[in-house]
Protein backbone atom coordinates (compact mmCIF):
# COMPACT_ATOMS: atom_id res chain seq x y z
CA UNK A 1 0.00 0.00 0.00
CA UNK A 2 1.32 3.48 -0.97
CA UNK A 3 2.51 5.68 2.03
CA UNK A 4 1.57 9.10 0.29
CA UNK A 5 -1.69 9.72 -2.41
CA UNK A 6 1.29 10.47 -5.27
CA UNK A 7 3.72 7.63 -5.00
CA UNK A 8 1.39 5.81 -7.50
CA UNK A 9 0.92 8.81 -9.51
CA UNK A 10 1.90 8.65 -13.26
CA UNK A 11 2.10 11.34 -15.99
CA UNK A 12 -0.19 10.16 -18.66
CA UNK A 13 -1.32 12.97 -20.48
CA UNK A 14 0.52 16.57 -21.55
CA UNK A 15 -1.32 18.17 -19.32
CA UNK A 16 -2.22 18.36 -15.29
CA UNK A 17 -5.01 19.85 -13.28
CA UNK A 18 -5.01 20.49 -9.16
CA UNK A 19 -8.32 21.42 -7.96
CA UNK A 20 -9.24 22.36 -4.16
CA UNK A 21 -12.07 20.70 -3.20
CA UNK A 22 -13.72 22.67 -0.33
CA UNK A 23 -15.56 25.93 -1.31
CA UNK A 24 -13.99 25.23 -4.72
CA UNK A 25 -15.37 21.59 -6.31
CA UNK A 26 -18.06 21.85 -3.54
CA UNK A 27 -20.07 24.30 -1.68
CA UNK A 28 -18.60 22.55 1.72
CA UNK A 29 -16.95 25.67 3.15
CA UNK A 30 -20.08 27.50 4.55
CA UNK A 31 -21.89 24.16 5.94
CA UNK A 32 -18.44 22.75 7.47
CA UNK A 33 -16.96 26.00 9.44
CA UNK A 34 -20.22 27.25 10.72
CA UNK A 35 -21.93 24.32 11.88
CA UNK A 36 -18.82 22.10 12.48
CA UNK A 37 -15.52 24.48 13.06
CA UNK A 38 -16.99 27.94 15.11
CA UNK A 39 -19.03 25.54 17.78
CA UNK A 40 -16.38 23.33 18.41
CA UNK A 41 -14.13 26.03 18.47
CA UNK A 42 -15.80 27.83 21.14
CA UNK A 43 -16.51 24.89 23.19
CA UNK A 44 -12.66 23.72 23.20
CA UNK A 45 -10.95 26.88 23.69
CA UNK A 46 -13.61 28.37 26.28
CA UNK A 47 -14.79 31.10 24.05
CA UNK A 48 -18.30 30.83 25.06
CA UNK A 49 -17.95 34.77 27.09
CA UNK A 50 -16.73 36.25 23.91
CA UNK A 51 -18.76 33.63 21.43
CA UNK A 52 -20.16 36.37 18.88
CA UNK A 53 -16.88 38.18 18.59
CA UNK A 54 -15.34 34.27 17.96
CA UNK A 55 -17.88 33.58 15.31
CA UNK A 56 -17.22 36.85 13.55
CA UNK A 57 -13.48 36.16 13.54
CA UNK A 58 -13.53 32.54 12.69
CA UNK A 59 -15.90 32.90 10.06
CA UNK A 60 -14.21 36.51 8.42
CA UNK A 61 -10.46 34.50 8.58
CA UNK A 62 -11.87 31.32 7.01
CA UNK A 63 -14.93 32.10 4.75
CA UNK A 64 -14.64 36.12 3.83
CA UNK A 65 -10.93 36.93 4.11
CA UNK A 66 -7.50 36.87 2.24
CA UNK A 67 -7.31 33.62 4.56
CA UNK A 68 -9.60 31.96 2.95
CA UNK A 69 -8.88 28.19 2.42
CA UNK A 70 -5.50 27.81 4.72
CA UNK A 71 -5.01 24.71 6.95
CA UNK A 72 -7.27 24.42 10.08
CA UNK A 73 -4.20 24.85 12.65
CA UNK A 74 -2.84 28.63 10.75
CA UNK A 75 -6.32 29.52 10.62
CA UNK A 76 -7.15 28.79 14.44
CA UNK A 77 -4.23 31.14 15.43
CA UNK A 78 -5.48 33.62 13.24
CA UNK A 79 -8.36 33.78 15.06
CA UNK A 80 -7.52 33.92 18.13
CA UNK A 81 -5.26 37.27 16.80
CA UNK A 82 -7.92 39.05 15.90
CA UNK A 83 -9.42 38.15 19.21
CA UNK A 84 -6.80 39.05 21.03
CA UNK A 85 -6.36 42.56 19.93
CA UNK A 86 -10.31 42.97 19.55
CA UNK A 87 -11.36 45.96 21.65
CA UNK A 88 -14.67 44.32 22.85
CA UNK A 89 -12.91 41.13 23.61
CA UNK A 90 -10.42 43.06 25.77
CA UNK A 91 -12.90 44.81 27.99
CA UNK A 92 -14.67 41.61 28.85
CA UNK A 93 -11.30 40.38 30.20
CA UNK A 94 -12.11 37.59 28.72
CA UNK A 95 -9.23 34.60 29.06
CA UNK A 96 -8.36 33.90 25.15
CA UNK A 97 -5.81 31.32 25.04
CA UNK A 98 -2.50 32.20 23.13
CA UNK A 99 -1.91 28.43 22.16
CA UNK A 100 2.00 28.96 22.13
CA UNK A 101 2.70 25.29 21.70
CA UNK A 102 0.16 25.43 18.37
CA UNK A 103 1.86 28.54 17.04
CA UNK A 104 5.61 26.87 18.25
CA UNK A 105 4.71 23.54 16.45
CA UNK A 106 3.50 25.33 12.93
CA UNK A 107 7.06 26.95 13.03
CA UNK A 108 8.67 23.47 12.75
CA UNK A 109 5.68 21.28 11.33
CA UNK A 110 5.40 20.74 7.33
CA UNK A 111 2.72 18.38 7.83
CA UNK A 112 -0.16 20.07 9.50
CA UNK A 113 -2.62 17.32 9.98
CA UNK A 114 -3.81 15.26 13.17
CA UNK A 115 -1.26 12.50 12.85
CA UNK A 116 1.82 14.66 12.91
CA UNK A 117 0.35 16.47 15.86
CA UNK A 118 -0.91 12.83 17.82
CA UNK A 119 3.25 12.41 17.45
CA UNK A 120 4.09 15.51 18.87
CA UNK A 121 1.41 15.18 21.90
CA UNK A 122 2.68 11.60 22.47
CA UNK A 123 6.17 13.47 22.40
CA UNK A 124 5.67 16.42 24.09
CA UNK A 125 2.56 16.16 26.25
CA UNK A 126 2.14 19.76 25.65
CA UNK A 127 -1.24 21.34 26.54
CA UNK A 128 -1.95 23.23 24.69
CA UNK A 129 -0.91 20.49 21.41
CA UNK A 130 -3.25 17.90 23.21
CA UNK A 131 -6.32 20.62 23.46
CA UNK A 132 -6.01 20.98 19.81
CA UNK A 133 -5.83 17.74 18.72
CA UNK A 134 -8.94 17.13 20.91
CA UNK A 135 -10.39 20.12 19.08
CA UNK A 136 -9.64 18.86 15.31
CA UNK A 137 -10.57 15.25 16.15
CA UNK A 138 -14.30 17.01 17.19
CA UNK A 139 -14.07 18.66 14.31
CA UNK A 140 -14.07 15.74 12.20
CA UNK A 141 -16.18 13.77 13.85
CA UNK A 142 -18.99 17.32 13.65
CA UNK A 143 -18.06 16.92 9.76
CA UNK A 144 -18.97 13.18 9.11
CA UNK A 145 -22.00 13.43 10.86
CA UNK A 146 -23.39 16.62 9.44
CA UNK A 147 -21.41 17.07 6.01
CA UNK A 148 -23.74 14.96 3.63
CA UNK A 149 -25.52 15.08 0.64
CA UNK A 150 -23.68 18.52 -1.01
CA UNK A 151 -22.87 18.22 -4.21
CA UNK A 152 -20.33 19.45 -6.47
CA UNK A 153 -20.83 22.80 -8.09
CA UNK A 154 -22.84 23.32 -11.18
CA UNK A 155 -20.28 22.38 -14.27
CA UNK A 156 -17.52 21.09 -12.20
CA UNK A 157 -18.83 17.29 -13.44
CA UNK A 158 -18.67 18.59 -16.66
CA UNK A 159 -15.34 19.95 -16.49
CA UNK A 160 -13.84 16.75 -14.99
CA UNK A 161 -15.21 15.25 -17.83
CA UNK A 162 -14.24 17.35 -20.70
CA UNK A 163 -10.74 17.04 -18.79
CA UNK A 164 -10.25 13.22 -18.42
CA UNK A 165 -9.11 12.36 -21.49
CA UNK A 166 -6.38 15.09 -22.27
CA UNK A 167 -5.16 16.01 -18.49
CA UNK A 168 -4.22 14.33 -15.44
CA UNK A 169 -6.06 15.55 -12.21
CA UNK A 170 -5.31 15.62 -8.75
CA UNK A 171 -7.16 16.84 -5.78
CA UNK A 172 -4.81 19.31 -3.68
CA UNK A 173 -6.63 20.13 -0.34
CA UNK A 174 -5.98 20.97 2.74
CA UNK A 175 -9.20 19.15 4.30
CA UNK A 176 -8.38 15.97 5.48
CA UNK A 177 -7.98 13.33 3.36
CA UNK A 178 -10.60 10.65 4.42
CA UNK A 179 -13.32 13.38 3.60
CA UNK A 180 -11.95 14.06 0.67
CA UNK A 181 -12.54 10.51 -0.38
CA UNK A 182 -15.74 10.19 0.90
CA UNK A 183 -17.16 13.22 -0.36
CA UNK A 184 -15.64 12.48 -3.77
CA UNK A 185 -16.38 9.05 -4.10
CA UNK A 186 -19.90 9.72 -2.82
CA UNK A 187 -20.88 12.02 -5.71
CA UNK A 188 -19.21 9.54 -8.19
CA UNK A 189 -16.46 12.12 -9.31
CA UNK A 190 -13.91 10.41 -7.34
CA UNK A 191 -12.59 8.47 -10.99
CA UNK A 192 -11.86 11.19 -12.61
CA UNK A 193 -8.69 11.90 -10.76
CA UNK A 194 -5.14 10.04 -10.16
CA UNK A 195 -5.13 10.95 -6.61
CA UNK A 196 -6.58 13.02 -3.65
CA UNK A 197 -3.89 14.68 -1.45
CA UNK A 198 -5.17 16.11 1.95
CA UNK A 199 -3.78 17.69 4.52
CA UNK A 200 -1.74 14.17 5.88
CA UNK A 201 -0.20 14.69 2.05
CA UNK A 202 1.72 18.17 2.71
CA UNK A 203 0.80 21.62 1.58
CA UNK A 204 -0.84 22.36 -1.73
CA UNK A 205 2.58 23.59 -2.80
CA UNK A 206 4.18 20.67 -1.90
CA UNK A 207 1.89 17.92 -3.71
CA UNK A 208 1.32 19.93 -6.60
CA UNK A 209 4.52 20.63 -6.88
CA UNK A 210 5.53 17.13 -6.50
CA UNK A 211 3.23 16.28 -9.34
CA UNK A 212 4.57 18.74 -11.45
CA UNK A 213 7.97 17.79 -11.80
CA UNK A 214 6.94 14.63 -13.58
CA UNK A 215 7.98 16.42 -16.68
CA UNK A 216 5.00 18.77 -17.66
CA UNK A 217 5.54 21.88 -19.52
CA UNK A 218 5.12 24.98 -17.16
CA UNK A 219 1.73 26.21 -19.49
CA UNK A 220 0.47 22.39 -19.14
CA UNK A 221 0.29 22.69 -15.56
CA UNK A 222 -2.72 24.35 -13.77
CA UNK A 223 -4.33 25.02 -10.56
CA UNK A 224 -8.01 25.79 -10.14
CA UNK A 225 -8.62 27.15 -6.56
CA UNK A 226 -10.98 29.50 -4.54
CA UNK A 227 -8.35 31.02 -1.95
CA UNK A 228 -5.36 33.26 -2.21
CA UNK A 229 -3.03 30.22 -0.70
CA UNK A 230 -4.14 28.35 -4.05
CA UNK A 231 -2.71 31.01 -6.23
CA UNK A 232 0.39 31.54 -4.14
CA UNK A 233 0.82 28.16 -4.23
CA UNK A 234 0.62 27.29 -8.27
CA UNK A 235 2.94 30.70 -8.45
CA UNK A 236 5.00 28.86 -5.60
CA UNK A 237 5.21 25.64 -8.25
CA UNK A 238 5.28 27.67 -11.36
CA UNK A 239 1.71 26.76 -12.77
CA UNK A 240 -0.85 28.93 -14.16
CA UNK A 241 -4.52 29.74 -11.76
CA UNK A 242 -7.77 29.42 -12.57
CA UNK A 243 -9.76 30.83 -9.46
CA UNK A 244 -13.18 29.80 -8.34
CA UNK A 245 -14.40 33.27 -7.28
CA UNK A 246 -16.10 32.97 -3.61
CA UNK A 247 -19.92 33.64 -3.58
CA UNK A 248 -19.48 33.62 -7.70
CA UNK A 249 -18.74 29.94 -8.00
CA UNK A 250 -21.37 28.52 -10.60
CA UNK A 251 -20.39 31.38 -12.68
CA UNK A 252 -17.19 30.69 -12.03
CA UNK A 253 -17.57 26.81 -13.41
CA UNK A 254 -19.58 27.50 -15.87
CA UNK A 255 -17.22 30.26 -17.27
CA UNK A 256 -13.94 27.33 -17.26
CA UNK A 257 -16.29 24.61 -18.46
CA UNK A 258 -17.41 27.10 -22.02
CA UNK A 259 -13.96 29.14 -21.81
CA UNK A 260 -11.18 29.01 -19.93
CA UNK A 261 -10.57 25.39 -20.18
CA UNK A 262 -10.72 25.59 -23.88
CA UNK A 263 -7.99 28.60 -23.58
CA UNK A 264 -5.93 26.40 -21.28
CA UNK A 265 -5.46 23.29 -23.89
CA UNK A 266 -5.03 25.62 -26.12
CA UNK A 267 -1.72 27.84 -25.28
CA UNK A 268 -3.97 30.78 -24.83
CA UNK A 269 -4.20 30.72 -21.03
CA UNK A 270 -1.06 32.60 -20.00
CA UNK A 271 -0.61 36.12 -20.10
CA UNK A 272 -3.56 38.87 -20.17
CA UNK A 273 -6.44 36.56 -19.88
CA UNK A 274 -5.62 34.78 -16.57
CA UNK A 275 -3.95 38.69 -15.10
CA UNK A 276 -7.70 39.79 -15.76
CA UNK A 277 -8.92 36.54 -13.96
CA UNK A 278 -6.56 36.82 -11.07
CA UNK A 279 -7.49 41.14 -10.91
CA UNK A 280 -11.62 40.06 -10.68
CA UNK A 281 -10.67 37.35 -8.34
CA UNK A 282 -8.88 39.82 -5.58
CA UNK A 283 -11.66 41.83 -5.44
CA UNK A 284 -13.70 38.81 -3.83
CA UNK A 285 -11.75 38.90 -0.48
CA UNK A 286 -10.52 41.51 2.10
CA UNK A 287 -7.40 41.96 4.40
CA UNK A 288 -9.06 43.57 6.90
CA UNK A 289 -12.11 42.57 8.86
CA UNK A 290 -14.95 44.87 8.85
CA UNK A 291 -14.95 45.86 12.45
CA UNK A 292 -11.02 47.35 11.65
CA UNK A 293 -12.53 49.07 8.43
Amino acid sequence: MADHPLDTFEKKHEFLVGIDSDGCAFDSMEIKHKECFIPNTIKYFDLQPVSKYAREAAEFVNLYSKWRGINRFPALINTIDLLLERPEVINRHANIPRLEGVRAWIERETKLANPALEKEVEKTGDPDLTRALAWSKAVNESVADMVKGVPPFPFVRESLEKLSSVADMMVCSATPGAALASEWSEHGIAGHVSAICGQEAGSKKETLGRAAQLGYARDHVLMIGDAPGDLQAARAVGALFYPINPGAEDASWERFFNEACDKFLNGEYFGAYEAALIAEFDTYLPELPPWKR
